[in-house]
């Protein structure tokens, strides 16, 4: 893990107010060191300074992360939800070596109003709220452009992307894409594991695909410029949302179902459709999901299994990494949101192990150095680092944000 980004002057979420006058105070989860560092990689002297030069130079890019910090008791999760105020874990991100991340906010657990979640005054007020904690510092900064990846880069600074994992709240209204637009929502799901009026999601017993609505939605977000994420897709609304788009769209974090067998892994026929038009797929890391049969317990292996399978099946160039990780207990949040995360559809075809965090990609403080180090150390050049930890998904955005 890196020393601290000489930019991060130590400021911590929400320092600009009163803590139990402005805001209920709780105790928070450790951004470094809540678990112990990974120990797997062994790396040679040179291999560790080959990985600290690519992960402090190199444009590296988390396509999907939730940087929030979350209480360290989990039983006080859903009051914490209530007051919409999520923490960013800034000293976590100052050691991560990332040049651009992915938030995806709470989603499907933006649970301010309402324990169903998804709800389109919640997801505003948590852009919001944290939209005006970024703009109270200077080292995190808000990502609506391509310009504003390069200045994050060329002045050792963070890119923070706002992305929601699903359309879900925008109902019947295309136009709130255009608000959301507006908010700085710059990458959206189609669905997240449940059907929604732009389509079906991966938990669905049957799949009706993409609706009218949804190729109206996916147009709009086409001229908007707006990422399109299938994550959380069920499989044929996924390679209809490829086709209906008229820019590649991102699989921002999966894996493969060939090497793990639930709804949550992508087919074949997903991920090479995705790469025929230009598209990446990002693996994925979040507890329980990226296993493989050679590594059950879920770990930096397991998951850098599925992204040789995804090399192999469609070329290093449309593979990259979302690891979809956050400061705190992972596992405990998913306890605590099953119904609301649809983990049972999700995983539930396959038995495993339970692990209590996914050792080397706990956090997105370590999770990116621990991947270009297991890079490094299996034998891929400089060139192929660059693509994969960024360069594939600069050329997505590339062509997507107009």
């Amino acid at each position: 893990m890196l020393e601290p980004a000489e930019r991060y002057t130590g400021y911590k979420a929400y320092d600009y107010l009163e803590p139990g006058v402005d805001y209920r105070v709780f105790d928070y989860a450790k951004q470094i060191g809540r678990v112990p560092e990974y120990a797997g990689l062994e790396l040679t002297t040179a291999e560790a300074e080959r990985a600290e030069r690519l992960l402090r130079e190199e444009m590296v890019i988390s396509l999907h992360e939730h940087v929030q910090v979350f209480p360290e008791n989990m039983d006080l999760l859903k009051d914490h939800i209530r007051q919409g105020r999520e923490p960013t874990g800034y000293e976590g991100l100052a050691r991560s070596g990332l040049t651009v991340v992915f938030d995806n906010g709470m989603d499907g657990t933006c649970c301010i109003s309402s324990d169903a979640g998804w709800k389109y005054q919640d997801v505003l007020f948590d852009l919001g709220v944290r939209m005006a904690d970024l703009a109270h510092q200077d080292f995190v900064i808000k990502a609506e452009t391509l310009k504003d990846i390069h200045y994050a880069h060329e002045t050792g600074r963070i890119a923070h992307v706002f992305a929601l994992e699903a359309a879900t709240m925008i109902e019947n209204e295309v136009d709130r894409l255009d608000v959301l637009y507006g908010f700085g929502v710059r990458q959206m799901g189609i669905a997240y594991s449940e059907a929604n009026t732009l389509g079906s999601g991966l938990k669905e017993r049957g799949d009706g695909g993409l609706t009218y609505f949804g190729e109206r939605a996916v147009a709009r977000m086409n001229k908007l410029g707006i990422a399109i994420d299938i994550s959380h897709s069920g499989d044929r609304t996924c390679v209809d949302v490829i086709k209906a788009s008229t820019k590649p769209v991102f699989i921002t974090h999966a894996g493969a179902r060939t090497v793990w067998p639930t709804n949550r892994m992508k087919t074949d026929e997903t991920i090479i459709e995705c790469a025929r038009r230009g598209g990446v797929i990002g693996i994925e890391a979040a507890p329980h999901t990226t296993l493989s049969p050679e590594h059950p317990k879920h770990s930096l292996e397991s998951v850098m299994d599925h992204f040789t399978y995804c090399v192999d099946l469609v070329g290093l160039e449309h593979v990259s990494f979302g690891p979809d990780t956050l400061f705190g207990d992972h596992v405990g949040l998913h306890h605590a949101f099953s119904s609301q995360l649809s983990l049972g559809q999700a995983h539930g075809q396959v038995e495993f192990d339970e692990v209590p965090y996914v050792d080397g990609v706990e956090n997105p403080a370590e999770a990116m150095g621990n991947i270009i180090g297991w890079l490094v150390k299996h034998g891929y050049s400089d060139d192929e680092i660059r693509a994969v930890v960024g360069g594939n998904t600069m050329r997505v955005l590339e062509e997507v944000w107009v």
